[in-house]
């Protein structure tokens, strides 16, 4: 029998500019979004840690982000 003692998910998350908007209100969209699911992973209690944000030349984002798998302890993955 095995049993998992710690997990967690390794993402590259990339946040992409709506085509039929504006360059910079869909850029603008974009930061709310990158935020929004940041609020989200905060109130849902998912623990993470964020390795890289960085900000393309056209606006969009991209993340690389630790995370928390469903509610199984994270051990050392953040350390």
């Amino acid at each position: 029998m095995k049993r998992v003692k710690s997990a967690c998910l390794c993402q590259t998350l990339h946040f992409l500019l709506k085509e039929d908007l504006g360059r910079d209100y869909a850029a603008k969209l974009v930061q709310q979004e990158v935020q929004h699911y940041k609020d989200g992973l905060d109130r849902s209690g998912t623990k993470y840690k964020i390795l890289e944000e960085t900000v393309q030349p056209d606006g969009s984002v991209i993340i690389r982000i630790k995370k928390q798998y469903n509610n199984t302890n994270v051990g050392d993955y953040f350390d």
